[in-house]
């Protein structure tokens, strides 16, 4: 398939300000992409590491040649039936296998067009898919993705070059800068449509990185990520608003979907009491669901960017705690 070039600057609404993703500050996410890394070897405060927390495969393994024993080689790797035969220890040499593909599903509904901090939750989204699709590229494997929103989703193969990421990035802003108040109506089903075509793009040996709110997770999502977790990889990074958690103190507020509108009174404690309670109980039960599939979740807040989050989330080194 022929995918037209992609112009590092897209046409529509003002750009960079936090309420749209700018496709010179995602080209520019390329040189924060580092200091973490999606393979199992983790530092130990990373969210990926051990095997409670996820059991990312990294690339595989490809027999190459039966040799002898070398000083140096791995003890692991001797090859005992063929030792015992020729009395001479033998070593089986294997090579990682490259090109791995990483499908990276970014959510752009108009759930994500929500932001009390620095950021909406979709430009936060942006960011992290530029930053896992860069990253996918420094490594030698390959990026591609599904941009999906309420009206629909943009797919991108997977091939190890710029040009499909600045396609892919192109996609996104696209689809990011479609956002608006007046946006036609919410689609909770498009995360599963999603999933649905990256499991018949990725039967087997690929990473997905799904980033989204969660918006119209239901039984239908835990049977689709089940089935692709079988023969594949799963990461979710799940984006939020501290707005989603902690209700501001301001007093009567009128509150629409677009549909219907409440009014509640954010002045009363108990009700921002149970707001939060009510979050922190969804968010350990999206936790939980993710633990039972062993997919790691990468849980983004709108109030910082997305390379730090994602650095102390996954691949930074800590200090050890003071005794």
């Amino acid at each position: 398939m022929d995918y037209p070039r992609v112009s590092r600057r897209a046409p529509g609404p003002p750009a960079g300000n936090g309420v749209y993703a700018s496709l010179d500050e995602l080209v520019r996410l390329q040189f924060k992409a580092r200091g973490f890394s999606f393979l199992p070897r983790q530092p130990v405060h990373s969210v990926l590491a051990g095997r409670h927390a996820s059991r990312l495969r990294g690339r595989g393994l490809n027999f190459e040649e039966l040799r002898a024993y070398l000083p140096g080689d791995d003890i692991r790797n001797m090859d005992w039936k063929v030792t015992a035969r020729t009395r001479e220890p033998h070593v089986r040499i294997y090579t990682e296998e490259k090109d791995r593909p990483v499908w990276i599903l970014v959510d752009q509904r108009i759930s994500m067009f929500f932001g009390s901090r620095i950021r909406m939750k979709s430009v936060l989204a942006a960011e992290a898919a530029a930053l896992a699709a860069w990253r996918t590229l420094s490594v030698g494997d390959r990026p591609g993705g599904i941009v999906f929103g309420d009206d629909g989703q943009d797919l991108v193969q997977p091939h190890r070059s710029e040009e499909r990421v600045m396609q892919f990035l192109g996609r996104v802003v696209e689809r990011n800068h479609r956002l608006d108040v007046h946006a036609g109506a919410a689609n909770p089903g498009a995360l599963n449509e999603a999933l649905a075509t990256v499991s018949r793009f990725a039967p087997h040996d690929a990473l997905v990185v799904l980033v989204t709110d969660g918006m119209g997770a239901d039984a239908g999502t835990r049977r689709l990520v089940s089935n692709l977790t079988r023969h594949n990889d799963l990461l979710l990074g799940l984006v939020f608003d501290p707005m989603e958690r902690d209700l501001a103190d301001a007093g009567r507020l009128a509150f629409s979907d677009g549909a219907g509108q409440l009014e509640v009174d954010t002045g009363s404690r108990r009700l921002r009491e149970r707001y939060r309670a009510a979050f922190d109980a969804e968010l350990e039960r999206l936790r939980h669901a993710a633990l039972g599939y062993e997919v790691p979740v990468l849980p983004l807040h709108t109030g910082a960017g997305a390379a730090e989050q994602i650095r102390d989330l996954v691949g930074r080194h800590r200090p050890a705690p003071r005794r």
